[in-house]
């Protein structure tokens, strides 16, 4: 039979033994949350670079866009139009008089845009963007005439014709007009026919180059780590910040490797501190990695209203007087308080944007605080003004 001291030192060791259980248990379910949280923040190496050689390629065209009703290009104001229709006719057998002035309204003149996938081949088909560059007032309605698409080196890679769907309406009539969306450029689906492939050295070219889409030293060595782990030492080498050469085996499918190359999955170095402005919005866009050394902002507005109100004054009856308008100016200058709040060092993002939020600054004057802290030397970021 236990005594009750005995039994009260039994009870008061189950008790801690539970408690070391419940803490070792929740040292596990952290270390199993880290693990799974950065392999959750894991990028793969398709999402952080670029296969060198593995790009499109922008493709361009002049062309006569027909059938429209009556809002086309107004000729006399676009002799190219003109030029490009008797060219056109005379290619299809039809000789116009010397000196036949054409008043076209169906007819507009356009420019052309696709992009060449890459491994794109003969017969496959693009989608064609359709501009309007005259003064036509709609594409609605209207049928693109073939047109001969042109990489940068002058070479035809596809032909385009089709149907024109513009995504905006508009209507007018005495002088009123409602319009909805742009009707001047319009789109075809599936417009264009690869008439020429581009030549691609990806399957005998004896080393595959990768290139980051961001330069930066860290990333580089990480993704070199990564592939070098996953197919063996020496199979990747960094040249500098942004290009990797991979060398794959010979003995596997080139195809196979850079399908396997792609999905390796790493989690690449934090990005440089770094502040985005827009002037002309007014937006802010800040990174995460953005630090402050210790500061203090004052910031305070100053407003100045200026009104003028007219006063008419009537002369006597039977003086033979003028009415005078004259006015008045009243200036009123209203100044908030300043307010200084201090920042300690090393405060990150959230404390930079609660501190601002919190002496009621506007996008506007984000953009200069952010400045004169740069200047003052307490903002750790760049920045970079567009």
């Amino acid at each position: 039979m236990l005594t009750a001291p005995t039994t009260l030192k039994k009870t008061f060791s189950d008790h801690w033994a539970r408690m070391i259980g419940i803490l070792l248990l929740d040292i596990i379910i952290f270390m199993v949350s880290i693990t799974f949280s950065q392999a959750a923040h894991a990028d793969r190496i398709k999402d952080l670079a670029t296969i060198q050689g593995v790009r499109s390629n922008q493709l361009i065209g002049y062309g006569i866009v027909v059938g429209l009703d009556g809002t086309g290009d107004q000729t006399t104001q676009t002799p190219f139009t003109v030029q490009s229709m008797i060219s056109l006719m005379q290619q299809m057998g039809v000789s116009l008089p010397p000196n036949t002035k054409l008043q076209l309204k169906n007819v507009a003149a356009v420019m052309l845009t696709s992009s060449l996938p890459p491994f794109a081949q003969p017969g496959q088909t693009l989608d064609v963007t359709v501009s309007s560059i005259g003064n036509a007032k709609s594409l609605r309605g209207g049928t693109l005439i073939m047109t001969p698409l042109k990489g940068a080196d002058g070479q035809t890679y596809a032909l385009a014709q089709g149907n024109l769907v513009v995504g905006g309406v508009g209507a007018s009539a005495n002088g009123s007009t409602a319009q909805i969306n742009h009707l001047s450029v319009g789109r075809i689906s599936g417009g264009a026919t690869v008439e020429r492939a581009l030549p691609s050295n990806i399957n005998i070219a004896n080393t595959v180059t990768l290139e980051l889409k961001v330069s930066d030293f860290s990333t580089a060595d990480l993704m070199t780590n990564a592939i070098n782990h996953h197919f063996g030492p020496n199979t990747a080498l960094a040249r500098n910040g942004r290009v990797i050469d991979v060398h794959p085996p010979i003995n596997k499918s080139r195809i196979g490797f850079l399908a396997e190359l792609e999905s390796i999955n790493l989690i690449p170095a934090k990005a440089n501190a770094r502040i985005i402005l827009n002037a002309r919005t007014g937006s802010v866009v800040m990174n995460q990695a953005v630090r402050l050394d210790s500061c203090a902002i004052s910031h305070g507005n100053l407003s100045i209203v200026i009104s003028s109100s007219p006063i008419i004054s009537q002369p006597q009856p039977f003086s033979k007087g003028q009415t005078v308008v004259a006015e008045i100016s009243q200036i009123e200058i209203n100044k908030e308080p300043g307010k200084i709040v201090p920042i300690p060092a090393g405060a990150s993002l959230s404390d930079v944007v609660k501190a601002l939020n919190a002496i009621g600054t506007t996008p506007q004057d984000l953009l200069a605080i952010l400045q004169a802290m740069k200047a003052a030397g307490s903002l750790r970021a760049d920045l970079e003004v567009i």
